[in-house]
């Protein structure tokens, strides 16, 4: 034992460290314990429905059927008459299916709770800080945080899964199956808990004790929504990206009683016109690509900003392949649609909508610098443009573009552009003779009413980031997410309808970031009218923030100026 324990040390000292502070005697006993007892707990639980003397005749376990018909007056079935063996299997099954939910809610919620937990108790203790002094590398340093902080749930599910392979066979139910069940499982685990990690050191202290609860009911919740997909025609393909994000829907898939629905949606599942439903294997090679391309990205992340907390999660170059990634994976699904009418291709292209503005939110957060990483930067720009200034304005492009400290616009720009393409792409590619009258331009214009708006709220979490105020990220948060969703309540609770016939109620909707939902019922001219305000309420905020980084950047250089004339006058004297 003690060899094995200097083995995990020489491996990986952060695990060992981990290992120590929870694999002791009394946790380890009450893991088990209770991983026992709710097996005993499934196991009884389906006895409530054991077959007796009462027992409906009308139950797909009963035999007599042909009695029914001569005995209508037949209530209970005989119990000579009860098919034990499919009564039996049946209820291994539930077993089975009741322990796989089990396994993704306590693995998934469960985790991720205590990963980010852990990270915030770090933070909070200030112990964080000398784990990234630490020689290790990011890479096991998180390893070690993933395989240990969690140990005691690895346990719990560990002494359940010969129950879970044994109540599997008893039903039938194909070891094939229940092994791609696992991997598939365990690759999203590995996804999330990484995306967990990105969560939890990001941000500092602030929502620290908040963060773990606020992560776990957020992985909860896509659980939920995505359960509540499976049996759905409408979102075979609309939300194919989000359902092989979740375990949930292969479970659903490869065991098609879980829900007890029909069948499965994933069964119609097409990437870029090629059914994967149809193949048991390509469906799992969806799901572990998925999974891997944002499992690569969220180390990526880790690796940046671990050592520097300061620096943004991902580059501004790194954005740039990251929403091409998700553009393509949504475009391969978009394009598999059945389009058979106008308003079936306007709904797939407000939801295409729907999900390019949550990326667009979640990359304010992850590449938009801090005010000190402007101020820093502007004050670089300032003292070499009173020193060089033509030689520096052939290199302020470049630097806005990909440079570490610029303000973000023209990258969320550049992103806003190649989201567009993916747009253009899905009204080109599908079929065109359904886009009949003003379907066509009304979509053209939407774009552009994304790239302003979307434009518009970037630019208002910047100026909030330049706020000499400590809580400057709460308000970044709070005012882009009241710009977002406050317009669309409003107008929601005063029970405005886009009417073609009512100019003002459509105008009133494309304002909002639901512009989508009114601009099938406006006119061009408005639609273009409303794209000319946006334009120019982007441009004087811009103004306005280049105005805000000038300043930040010559108060900056006097500031230094002054501190080192006084320096000088005090090393003289």
């Amino acid at each position: 034992m003690l060899n094995l324990i200097d083995k995990i040390g020489d491996w990986n000292p952060q695990l060992l460290r981990e290992l120590k502070g929870r694999l002791k005697p009394f946790p380890v006993i009450i893991a088990i314990v209770t991983s026992l007892a709710t097996q005993l707990i499934i196991f009884l639980a389906q006895f409530r429905d054991f077959p007796g003397e009462n027992y409906r005749a009308y139950s797909k376990y009963c035999k007599v059927r042909d009695l029914r018909k001569i005995k209508p007056e037949l209530r209970y079935c005989p119990t000579n008459q009860i098919d034990m063996q499919l009564w039996w299997r049946d209820h291994w099954e539930y077993m089975f299916l009741a322990l796989s939910i089990i396994f993704i809610l306590t693995l998934l919620v469960g985790v991720t709770y205590l990963i980010v937990n852990d990270l915030s108790q770090e933070e909070r203790r200030g112990t964080l800080n000398f784990i990234r002094l630490s020689p290790q590398s990011e890479t096991s340093i998180f390893i070690g945080k993933l395989l240990g902080v969690p140990v005691l749930i690895y346990l719990v599910v560990l002494a359940a899964i010969p129950f879970h392979i044994i109540t599997g066979k008893l039903a039938n139910i194909a070891f094939s199956h229940i092994s791609l069940f696992y991997l598939v499982l365990l690759a999203s685990c590995i996804c999330f808990y990484s995306i967990a990690v990105l969560f939890g050191i990001f941000g500092g202290s602030a929502l620290a004790g908040f963060k773990p609860w606020l992560a776990s009911g957020l992985v909860l919740m896509f659980l939920f929504m995505t359960a509540l997909m499976s049996d759905n025609n409408y979102y075979d393909n609309n939300i194919g990206f989000f359902k092989i994000f979740s375990p949930m829907g292969i479970t659903d898939y490869l065991f098609p009683n879980l829900f007890r629905s029909r069948f499965a949606s994933l069964n119609r599942l097409e990437f870029f016109g090629y059914s994967l439903g149809e193949n048991v294997f390509s469906t799992v090679a969806i799901h572990l690509f998925n999974y891997s391309v944002w499992t690569y990205w969220a180390w990526q992340g880790l690796k940046r900003c671990f050592r520097n907390p300061k620096a943004t999660i991902f580059s501004k170059k790194q954005s740039y392949l990251i929403v091409a990634s998700f553009e393509i994976i949504m475009i391969g699904f978009i394009l598999s649609n059945n389009f058979t009418n106008n308003r079936r291709l306007w709904h797939q292209i407000e939801s295409f909508y729907a999900w390019n503005l949550l990326l667009f939110v979640a990359l304010f957060a992850i590449i938009l610098p801090s005010r000190q990483t402007v101020q820093d930067w502007a004050r670089f720009r300032y003292q070499k443009v009173r020193s060089a200034k033509n030689s520096l304005n052939k290199s302020l492009l470049s630097d806005l573009i990909t440079g570490e400290k610029s303000p973000a616009i023209l990258a969320i720009a550049i992103n806003l552009l190649i989201a567009a393409s993916a747009f253009v792409l899905v009204i080109l590619n599908v079929k065109l003779k359904f886009l009949l009258g003003d379907y066509l331009p009304l979509a053209s214009l939407g774009i552009l009413l994304f790239i302003t708006s979307t434009i518009i709220y970037a630019t208002i979490a910047q100026i909030m980031l330049m706020l000499k105020n400590s809580k400057r990220h709460l308000w970044a948060m709070g005012t882009t997410a009241a710009a977002i969703i406050l317009p669309v309540f409003i107008i929601s609770i005063l029970n405005v309808q886009p009417l073609k016939t009512d100019y003002i109620s459509s105008i009133a909707w494309l304002f909002t970031s639901s512009f989508w939902y009114g601009i099938s019922n406006a006119r061009i001219s408005t639609v273009f009218g409303v794209f000319i305000c946006q334009l120019a309420i982007a441009a004087l905020l811009n103004w306005y923030l280049i105005k805000q980084v000038k300043s930040a950047g010559e108060s900056a250089t006097k500031a230094l100026f002054v501190n080192s004339e006084q320096l000088s006058v005090n090393s003289y004297q």
